[in-house]
């Protein structure tokens, strides 16, 4: 770990940022609980920070309520404008509204609709412009003109580090034993704040970072000295697909930050249903990153305290679904068999049985005749079946098989 401390902000700005966050329905303490789930999978002792739990569902209003704050109390501001894919979104229009400020916000195009009319619920006004995040951003900046009008973004300020940074100084006193915390990157604002409490506060502790494999900039950032952009992002984590960090984040993750991870949407859907499933909490794909990582060979925390930070809840209906398709396909609980049959009536009939006969539920069947491998008089029957997992699929294989009948698992 580096320790140029060049551009880097002071914890005292943390602390200061602490005195400002101090009204409760801005900003709350989030809990802590002990996955023993995780502590079998991991063979660490793995302790959640619950910040999903948070209003808006995230960190944001930290940093943004933070920056707010200053402004008003430097001056007259009667207006903020940012960009945001939605969880900064929310954060500063609750921020702004608390603090009797106006807000535009800035989203693209694609943006979640539940992070989108949460915005406006907290009182911002929304502007849906542009393919991405990058695009949202530049709209954004062509609408600060005036002198009453602030820009705040997501993590290129000074003062969302120090907001966000009161989130690693209450982590620390969470479980001050801690020697791991793992933390997702998006524009790198989090972890910088992050890593600076614990640099001030417990520098033993690790501080390593996950970015989604669609959006990874950190590591091409590190390695060519200054802050790289990407021209466009494929993640299911929209939380952290901003495409790029800044000078300002990168001098902390290069000054505090021990180690950066990344992980593949398949990991993060995994840990999404795994946080569903044994800790009962709903997590968007951005705040399960952290959780993916420990579960990922790319980092052992075997033996140690560690705390992943899950960082939002603002998981989208439809995107849970996705989520949902993705992780139990890949568990073939979610199975797909394509049966060459004689296309001959009784065969749906016959086929069904044998499913019918493991117990297995078939969600949707249909003939496929066109096929170019086909003979004339041939068909597919392509299956949809809810399985109990791995085990049951390859039963139902084998029986297909055992009939003898042609059978292909085509979920890929």
């Amino acid at each position: 770990m580096t320790q140029d401390l060049e551009g880097t902000i002071d914890f005292s700005e943390i602390e200061a940022a602490r005195e400002r966050l101090d009204d409760e329905t801005v900003v709350k303490r989030t809990p802590v609980e002990r996955s023993t789930s995780l502590d079998e999978m991991t063979g660490g002792e793995v302790h959640l920070k619950m910040e999903h739990l948070q209003w808006t569902g995230s960190f944001k209003p930290r940093g943004a309520y933070n920056k707010i704050r200053q402004c008003v109390e430097e001056g007259d501001v009667e207006h903020v404008v940012a960009a945001s894919a939605g969880n900064h979104a929310q954060g500063v229009a609750l921020a702004a509204t608390k603090l009797g400020v106006e807000s535009t916000i800035v989203m693209p195009k694609a943006a979640p609709q539940t992070k989108v009319e949460a915005t406006r619920g907290y009182g911002g006004t929304v502007e849906l412009v542009g393919k991405d995040f990058q695009e949202a951003m530049a709209h954004a900046r062509s609408l600060v003109e005036d002198d009453d009008t602030e820009f705040v973004h997501a993590y290129d300020d000074p003062a969302i580090v120090a907001g966000q940074g009161t989130l690693g100084a209450e982590m620390y006193e969470d479980l001050p034993e801690v020697e791991t915390v793992v933390v997702p990157i998006g524009g790198g604002g989090l972890i910088s704040g992050i890593a600076t409490a614990f640099a001030h506060l417990s520098p033993k502790t690790k501080v390593v970072g996950v970015q989604a494999e669609g959006a990874a900039t950190v590591a091409d950032s590190l390695d060519k000295g200054h802050a790289v952009t990407l021209e466009s992002v494929d993640t299911i984590a929209d939380g952290i697909a901003t495409g790029g960090i800044s000078e300002l984040t990168l001098a902390h993750i290069d000054a505090y930050v021990d180690e950066v991870v990344t992980v593949t949407d398949g990991e993060i859907a995994r840990a999404v249903l795994l946080l569903l499933e044994r800790a009962k909490q709903v997590v968007e794909g951005a705040g399960a990153a952290s959780v993916a990582a420990v579960l990922s060979e790319k980092l052992d925390v075997s033996g140690e305290t560690v705390m992943p930070l899950l960082c939002g809840g603002n998981l989208d209906m439809t995107m849970l679904q996705t989520v949902l398709v993705h992780a139990l396909t890949d568990r073939e609980q979610l199975l797909r068999l394509q049966v060459r049959i004689d296309d001959q009536p009784g065969k749906m009939t016959e086929i069904s049985g044998i499913i019918a006969n493991h117990n297995a539920n078939i969600q949707t069947v249909r003939h496929d005749r066109s096929a170019p491998e086909l003979d004339v008089g041939e068909a597919y029957l392509v299956f949809q079946i809810e399985t109990s997992g791995a085990s049951h699929a390859r039963n139902i294989i084998r029986s297909i098989r055992g009939h003898g009948y042609e059978v292909r698992h085509v979920n890929a």
